[in-house]
């Protein structure tokens, strides 16, 4: 890419120590193995690998150790990995290298899984942030309310400086008058009672004839 050196470069992952194998055709219907590649302990390449990003452009840089020599380049697309995993080990993965419109496959594998785990780390953080710039939220389409909040404007039911209110209680006003009426009653008894004591009836005379 024209003016990919001179950008600044962002590091995304260092691989110390990569191998690089010479891989057969895949089977139709089937995933790559890394036991099919031969004996692991003879790779076709050692080297560095780097995971680089520059202006939202991103590639693997298969360098070597000493010299920092070019051994091969495969730009990463997040929409279209160049990156495929191995169906037998989690150390070993597929790499699609691209040059000038011809693609070539090689095997690519870490000495420790710490290292492979920390590739797949970065590739997917690097994946997520490239997919998201690419799809920027939409202010026009992300401005409604949440379901989970009421709509419309939020009545104030406190009250002001000044304000009171009453609470009828159904029955209440029925028992307090009939309260009232009896405690009258009783006062007026009391009264006439305490006043005016009544005297009790006179014993029968007989009617003088």
């Amino acid at each position: 890419m024209e003016g990919f050196d001179d950008e600044i470069e962002s590091i995304l992952y260092i691989g110390r120590e990569v191998s690089v194998y010479k891989i057969p055709p895949l089977k139709v219907n089937e995933g790559h193995r890394a036991n099919d590649w031969g004996d692991l302990a003879q790779p076709l390449w050692k080297g560095r690998l780097r995971f680089i990003e520059k202006s939202n452009t991103s590639a693997l840089l298969f360098e070597d150790i000493s010299t920092g020599e070019l051994f091969a380049r495969a730009e990463y697309n997040p929409l279209k990995p160049c990156v495929e995993a191995v169906l037998d080990s989690s150390r070993y993965f597929v790499i699609r290298v691209e040059d000038s419109g011809k693609k070539a496959y090689i095997g690519m594998g870490f000495q420790e899984r710490t290292d492979s785990f920390d590739f797949n780390v970065a590739l997917q953080d690097y994946t997520k942030r490239a997919k998201a710039a690419l799809n920027p939220p939409n202010p026009t389409t992300d401005d409604s309310p949440s379901p989970h909040i009421p709509a419309g404007p939020k009545k104030d039911y406190s009250l002001k400086e000044g304000q009171t209110f009453s609470i009828s209680i159904p029955g209440r006003a029925s028992k307090q008058a009939s309260a009232s009426l009896l405690g009258s009653d009783n006062s007026s008894s009391a009264a006439t009672s305490e006043g005016f004591p009544l005297l009790p009836p006179p014993p029968s005379a007989g009617r003088k004839r």
